[in-house]
Protein backbone atom coordinates (compact mmCIF):
# COMPACT_ATOMS: atom_id res chain seq x y z
CA UNK A 1 0.00 0.00 0.00
CA UNK A 2 1.26 3.30 -1.02
CA UNK A 3 1.69 5.99 1.87
CA UNK A 4 0.26 9.41 0.83
CA UNK A 5 2.07 12.55 2.29
CA UNK A 6 1.59 16.17 2.04
CA UNK A 7 4.75 18.55 1.95
CA UNK A 8 3.91 22.39 1.91
CA UNK A 9 7.09 23.74 -0.17
CA UNK A 10 8.88 23.79 -3.00
CA UNK A 11 8.70 20.38 -5.20
CA UNK A 12 12.43 21.62 -6.58
CA UNK A 13 14.04 21.27 -3.24
CA UNK A 14 12.31 17.74 -2.36
CA UNK A 15 14.35 14.83 -2.21
CA UNK A 16 12.32 11.66 -4.30
CA UNK A 17 13.71 9.05 -6.45
CA UNK A 18 11.02 10.63 -9.29
CA UNK A 19 10.17 14.25 -9.47
CA UNK A 20 6.73 14.98 -11.45
CA UNK A 21 6.79 18.18 -13.97
CA UNK A 22 3.15 19.49 -14.63
CA UNK A 23 4.91 20.00 -17.94
CA UNK A 24 3.35 21.26 -21.45
CA UNK A 25 3.41 19.14 -24.21
CA UNK A 26 6.14 20.40 -26.19
CA UNK A 27 8.76 18.93 -23.29
CA UNK A 28 10.77 22.11 -23.32
CA UNK A 29 10.15 24.20 -20.31
CA UNK A 30 7.52 26.85 -19.61
CA UNK A 31 6.24 28.39 -16.56
CA UNK A 32 5.52 27.68 -13.04
CA UNK A 33 6.46 23.76 -12.04
CA UNK A 34 7.77 23.25 -15.45
CA UNK A 35 9.89 26.44 -15.48
CA UNK A 36 11.35 25.85 -11.63
CA UNK A 37 12.17 22.23 -12.74
CA UNK A 38 13.86 23.25 -15.84
CA UNK A 39 15.80 26.24 -14.18
CA UNK A 40 16.53 24.59 -10.81
CA UNK A 41 17.46 20.78 -12.93
CA UNK A 42 19.55 22.18 -15.59
CA UNK A 43 20.22 22.03 -18.82
CA UNK A 44 20.45 17.64 -18.67
CA UNK A 45 16.53 17.78 -18.32
CA UNK A 46 16.05 19.68 -21.56
CA UNK A 47 18.68 18.53 -23.40
CA UNK A 48 16.78 14.96 -22.56
CA UNK A 49 13.27 16.55 -23.59
CA UNK A 50 14.96 17.73 -27.14
CA UNK A 51 15.69 13.62 -27.70
CA UNK A 52 12.18 12.64 -26.73
CA UNK A 53 10.78 15.35 -28.99
CA UNK A 54 13.13 14.21 -31.45
CA UNK A 55 12.08 10.92 -31.74
CA UNK A 56 8.61 9.39 -30.35
CA UNK A 57 6.84 12.94 -29.44
CA UNK A 58 7.65 14.80 -32.84
CA UNK A 59 4.22 16.45 -32.20
CA UNK A 60 4.54 16.50 -28.27
CA UNK A 61 3.51 14.29 -25.26
CA UNK A 62 -0.32 13.56 -25.25
CA UNK A 63 -2.36 15.25 -22.45
CA UNK A 64 -2.30 12.28 -19.32
CA UNK A 65 0.42 10.63 -20.74
CA UNK A 66 4.17 10.86 -18.84
CA UNK A 67 7.57 10.08 -19.99
CA UNK A 68 10.93 10.22 -17.85
CA UNK A 69 14.31 12.37 -18.21
CA UNK A 70 17.31 12.49 -16.28
CA UNK A 71 16.88 14.96 -13.11
CA UNK A 72 19.72 16.54 -13.86
CA UNK A 73 20.76 18.89 -10.50
CA UNK A 74 17.46 17.83 -8.79
CA UNK A 75 17.46 15.56 -5.20
CA UNK A 76 15.92 12.86 -7.69
CA UNK A 77 16.83 10.20 -10.37
CA UNK A 78 14.47 11.29 -12.84
CA UNK A 79 11.73 13.90 -13.83
CA UNK A 80 8.78 12.41 -14.83
CA UNK A 81 6.97 14.78 -17.26
CA UNK A 82 2.96 14.77 -17.37
CA UNK A 83 0.86 16.80 -19.50
CA UNK A 84 -2.23 17.63 -17.28
CA UNK A 85 -5.76 18.98 -19.08
CA UNK A 86 -6.96 22.83 -19.36
CA UNK A 87 -9.57 22.86 -16.96
CA UNK A 88 -13.03 23.55 -19.62
CA UNK A 89 -16.30 24.56 -17.25
CA UNK A 90 -18.12 23.06 -20.04
CA UNK A 91 -16.03 19.70 -20.98
CA UNK A 92 -15.53 16.75 -18.29
CA UNK A 93 -11.52 16.62 -18.67
CA UNK A 94 -11.65 14.68 -14.69
CA UNK A 95 -10.00 11.27 -16.73
CA UNK A 96 -7.27 13.05 -18.33
CA UNK A 97 -6.26 14.62 -15.11
CA UNK A 98 -6.38 11.41 -13.08
CA UNK A 99 -4.46 9.50 -16.03
CA UNK A 100 -1.51 11.88 -15.57
CA UNK A 101 -1.03 10.35 -12.26
CA UNK A 102 -1.84 6.84 -13.45
CA UNK A 103 0.39 7.52 -16.05
CA UNK A 104 3.48 9.07 -14.19
CA UNK A 105 3.18 5.92 -11.44
CA UNK A 106 3.28 3.47 -14.40
CA UNK A 107 6.32 5.56 -15.58
CA UNK A 108 8.01 5.21 -11.86
CA UNK A 109 7.17 1.39 -11.43
CA UNK A 110 9.18 1.03 -14.58
CA UNK A 111 11.88 3.15 -13.38
CA UNK A 112 11.86 1.54 -9.99
CA UNK A 113 11.24 4.29 -8.21
CA UNK A 114 9.81 3.90 -4.83
CA UNK A 115 9.35 7.59 -3.75
CA UNK A 116 7.60 10.35 -6.21
CA UNK A 117 6.64 13.87 -5.26
CA UNK A 118 3.85 15.56 -7.37
CA UNK A 119 3.03 18.87 -7.29
CA UNK A 120 -1.03 19.78 -8.03
CA UNK A 121 -1.21 19.18 -12.14
CA UNK A 122 -2.80 21.55 -13.48
CA UNK A 123 -3.69 24.05 -10.88
CA UNK A 124 -1.70 26.70 -12.07
CA UNK A 125 -2.34 28.21 -15.66
CA UNK A 126 -4.23 25.38 -16.57
CA UNK A 127 -6.81 26.64 -14.22
CA UNK A 128 -8.24 23.66 -12.30
CA UNK A 129 -9.96 24.16 -9.40
CA UNK A 130 -7.63 22.59 -6.47
CA UNK A 131 -10.16 21.11 -4.23
CA UNK A 132 -10.96 19.30 -7.19
CA UNK A 133 -7.92 18.76 -8.22
CA UNK A 134 -7.44 17.10 -4.90
CA UNK A 135 -10.30 14.93 -4.80
CA UNK A 136 -8.90 13.36 -8.51
CA UNK A 137 -5.37 13.28 -7.47
CA UNK A 138 -5.81 12.00 -3.77
CA UNK A 139 -8.56 8.92 -5.40
CA UNK A 140 -6.21 8.36 -8.41
CA UNK A 141 -2.87 7.72 -5.91
CA UNK A 142 -4.98 5.83 -3.52
CA UNK A 143 -6.19 3.13 -5.92
CA UNK A 144 -3.69 2.53 -8.22
CA UNK A 145 -1.97 -0.25 -8.53
CA UNK A 146 1.71 0.50 -8.29
CA UNK A 147 5.01 -0.38 -6.58
CA UNK A 148 5.56 3.11 -5.75
CA UNK A 149 5.74 2.73 -1.74
CA UNK A 150 5.44 6.84 -1.05
CA UNK A 151 3.76 9.39 -2.51
CA UNK A 152 4.89 12.87 -1.43
CA UNK A 153 2.20 15.92 -2.46
CA UNK A 154 4.31 19.18 -2.98
CA UNK A 155 1.85 21.79 -2.35
CA UNK A 156 2.80 25.47 -2.86
CA UNK A 157 0.88 27.58 -0.52
CA UNK A 158 -1.85 26.91 3.05
CA UNK A 159 -4.77 26.99 0.37
CA UNK A 160 -3.43 23.54 -1.41
CA UNK A 161 -2.47 22.26 1.75
CA UNK A 162 -5.42 22.30 3.53
CA UNK A 163 -7.30 21.14 0.56
CA UNK A 164 -4.90 18.26 -0.15
CA UNK A 165 -5.27 17.17 3.82
CA UNK A 166 -9.66 17.37 3.35
CA UNK A 167 -9.19 15.16 0.81
CA UNK A 168 -6.42 12.30 3.19
CA UNK A 169 -9.35 12.48 5.88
Amino acid sequence: MTTITLVQGDITRQTADAIVNAANSSLLGGGGVDGAIHRRGGPAILDECRKLRASQYAEGLPTGRAVATTAGALDARWVIHTVGPVFSPTEDRSDLLASCHREALRVADELGARTVAFPAISTGVYRWPMEDAARIAVATVRAADTSVEEVSFVLFDDRAYALFAAQLG
